[in-house]
């Protein structure tokens, strides 16, 4: 070999292993016990709540209208702005004014899966669908904050890789909301069939404790440096002090309201629009649909299981478990090559896949009760879709402008789940119109027009 060519080799083999080494910076460890704090509270109130629901004898109907519930997600750009900007008293001083959010929503977490565990779905579904509203809407709050949180702690270079970290941890917790709570419901319960009510009393006592690990990390880690204004934000508050000069004849509190207002709303909605132009059509598209197949699928997949046959054991070894290992597997892998060969070519490829891989789903209803197939249909799947989680992450943190972290990518990641909940929410009933086969095929096909989209979006500056 030349010298030449040995020199390549070994730049070649270094580069790769700055790509792997780079998930030991502290930063992307953080972010690994944020990410468990996110992904617990997710299947609580959706995947592992249907199961729950369901084997109480809830009609499949009533339990995909639950998936309403993540409307909350939806919506959270809402609410962002007070996050993004709002000071909460006493908390911030101690805290940090991130920190301080996301203790605040920890506790808000806990309090209301403490409260679901003392719920019966015999007796009183309305007031488990109200728990399971502040349950999802605390989830969304903490979510705001530590994609703010990760946004403003790093520059673009880490972005992927933390993002494959909170991916990490966000699914080792969805084993633990997923199969952990499975497993202890029947283990507590005393018959290995029917339904117990103690036993998933039990099991999200469990799940309210282990959301102490995020509580532990906010108290444990920094808070992230305050970001400093650009010209463009002295420009507006600026504008903002003209306003109130002559606007002076206002109430003081409605003066300082709309000035807060301007800054907060306005403003981040405004940057994104004037950045990207009529591109920002096409962005928004994108974002919207591109994990469309997963989240439909992953509404009434628990639902298709226990239909299919399938015990609480077997779907806490094959896919609360073994599934979420070749997620993060994926999302590992999604990380690096994001580094490797970029972010927009990364997304296309995931987003083939997981429509690909949902086609298998079609093909496993056709045989119902196998777990070899199940096994390899999980594996594929959940490897796709780590991947494209990855590069949709990082490609959604490429677009936010760190002035305004936490209300723009809270309007990215709910213009993400908008539709595809909406969406998700009428599928019991088209399976019980047209059966599992049909939905699975339609669910895949509908995640075709995202590779159009992909190739129309504009690509990283």
């Amino acid at each position: 070999m030349s010298t030449v060519d040995s020199k390549t080799s070994n730049s070649a083999q270094q580069s790769w292993l700055d790509s792997i080494r780079i998930y030991t910076h502290p930063r992307a460890v953080t972010l690994f016990f944020l990410g468990f704090s996110s992904g617990l509270p997710l299947l609580l109130v959706f995947g592992t709540l249907s199961f729950w629901l369901r084997e109480a004898g809830v009609e499949r109907s009533l339990i995909t209208y639950f998936s309403w519930v993540g409307l909350a997600y939806g919506f959270k750009w809402l609410w962002a702005p007070l996050v993004d900007r709002l000071e909460l008293p006493i908390l911030s001083r101690l805290l940090g004014r991130r920190r301080s959010w996301l203790a605040l929503s920890q506790i808000m977490l806990i309090s209301g899966l403490v409260g679901l565990s003392f719920s019966n779905p015999l007796q009183n579904l309305e007031y488990m669908a109200i728990l399971a509203v502040v349950v999802a809407f605390s989830s969304a709050t903490q979510d705001i904050v530590i994609d703010a949180y990760r946004i403003e702690s790093a520059g673009e270079r880490l972005q992927a890789a933390m993002a494959a970290t909170y991916m990490a941890g966000y699914r080792i917790a969805m084993i633990v909301a997923g199969a952990g709570a499975l497993a202890v419901a029947a283990w507590v319960s005393p018959e290995p069939e029917g339904y117990v009510q103690s036993a998933w009393q039990i099991a999200y006592l469990c799940m309210a404790g282990c959301m102490s690990v995020g509580l532990i990390t906010t108290l444990v880690i920094a808070e992230p440096r305050k970001v400093e204004m650009d010209e463009e934000t002295l420009e507006q508050q600026n504008r903002i002090i003209e306003f109130s000069e002559k606007n002076a004849h206002l109430p003081d509190f409605l003066a300082r309201f709309l000035g807060w207002f301007y800054v907060a709303v306005v403003c981040p909605f405004t940057d994104f629009i004037s950045r990207y132009g009529k591109q920002a059509i096409i962005i928004l598209a994108l974002i919207g649909t591109y994990r469309i197949s997963d989240v439909i699928l992953g509404i009434i997949a628990n639902v298709f299981y226990v239909d299919m046959g399938f015990t609480k054991e077997e779907i806490a070894q094959i896919i609360k478990i073994y599934g979420v290992i070749m997620t993060i597997v994926g999302a590992g892998l999604g990380g690096i090559l994001v580094n490797r060969f970029g972010v927009i070519r990364i997304l296309f490829i995931g987003a083939l896949m997981v429509s690909l891989t949902n086609l298998l789903f079609a093909w496993l209803a056709t045989l119902g009760h196998n777990t070899a197939a199940l096994t390899l249909v999980i594996s594929l799947d959940n490897l796709s879709g780590g991947i494209a989680t990855a590069a949709f992450v990082a490609y959604l943190s490429s677009l936010t402008n760190i002035q305004y972290s936490a209300t723009q990518y809270a309007l990215f990641s709910s213009v993400m789940l908008l539709f595809p909940k909406f969406l998700g929410g009428f599928s019991g009933g088209f399976v019980d119109n047209f059966g599992y086969e049909w939905f699975f095929t339609c669910v895949a096909l509908l995640g075709l027009p995202v590779l159009i989209l992909i190739m129309l979006a504009p690509k990283e500056r």
